[in-house]
């Protein structure tokens, strides 16, 4: 088995990562959408998102590893932290079958200001007031975009909102095990936990998709997935969770751009106002975080005589 990288204190790169991980969860939930508007049942979506994910996983470490690959030194918060993605995945696939992928984003983007409040209460995380005040500027810049006071009231809204405590949960945990587990043994308890769980609901619902792309979407969810989700746990390495929570707010950049070629929504003069503020703020907190290593590498430099 090989030992798991120890956390590194460079949360530019932190952030980079994250970035590149929430580019891949739009096109995860993207796939998913289409899938479920094409027909197939919401669960062999969630299952096969999972399973792909498990072999893709288990073709990269287990010929290198061995059964290694899977030894965890915190095996119940691996099982936690599996059934909090697991949920996540469930209530937010059922969501979008039901809303605009545009309004699940705007819920999960939540997700800054609890992670940000659950870190400060589990992991003893240091957040300053500037960096609150810019979680909530770019919370302000969602709201615009997605305007939520003008839609009416869907019990699908309660699915997200249940997803966004799954999520806020699992990066709290994500990052807990970050340095102490490695990436191969997160990615395979987290996908191999839901695929034994979801195989009997996902195999007893299976439609065989009746088209070429159909096939090639579902085999994409669940890449996707375990891409995205290989790149986030990276990044927890390098950065706190509370630190990486605001880079979800640069998924509306990504949605918009799916929601109009993928399924002819057209932007409005919000989602350009909104996207404008979420990227300030985006831009602020990478600004400050580079500052603030900047000067704790300067500290750490010893000084000669």
């Amino acid at each position: 088995m090989r030992a798991p990288q120890a956390r590194e204190d460079n949360p530019m790169l932190g952030l980079g990562l994250m970035c590149m991980a929430v580019a891949i969860f739009t096109a995860t939930d993207s796939s998913a959408k289409w899938l479920i508007l094409a027909g197939l049942p919401i669960m062999q979506v969630v299952f096969t998102r999972f399973c792909v994910h498990f072999v893709l996983w288990s073709v990269v470490a287990i010929p290198r590893e061995g059964l290694g690959a899977f030894r965890t030194s915190a095996p119940r918060v691996q099982a936690a932290r599996a059934l909090l993605l697991l949920g996540t995945t469930a209530f937010n696939f059922a969501a979008l079958k039901y809303l605009p992928i545009t309004m699940t984003t705007a819920i999960f983007f939540s997700s800054p200001i609890t992670i940000t409040i659950m870190s400060v209460l589990f992991l003893n995380e240091r957040v300053g007031v500037r960096r609150v005040v810019a979680i909530l500027v770019g919370f302000i810049g969602v709201l615009v975009v997605v305007q939520p006071w003008g839609a009416g009231f869907h019990p699908a809204m309660v699915l997200s909102l249940c997803g966004l405590l799954c999520v806020s949960g699992y990066f709290l945990l994500t990052r807990q095990l970050a340095g102490v587990d490695s990436n191969a043994a997160s990615q395979l308890w987290v996908s191999g936990l839901a695929t034994v769980v979801l195989a009997p609901f996902g195999l007893s619902v299976w439609v065989w998709p009746e088209t070429m792309s159909a096939w090639v979407v579902l085999g994409l969810v669940g890449l996707f997935g375990a891409t995205g989700h290989g790149i986030a746990v990276a990044a927890h390495r390098y950065a706190d969770a509370s630190n990486l929570a605001p880079m979800t707010y640069i998924q509306i950049i990504f949605v918009t751009a799916v929601g109009y070629f993928v399924f002819d929504n057209l932007p409005n003069w919000n989602t350009g106002i909104g996207t404008a503020i979420i990227i300030s703020s985006g831009v602020y907190i990478w600004q400050r975080e580079r500052t603030l290593m900047l000067r704790r590498r300067q500290a750490e430099v010893p000084t000669t005589r």
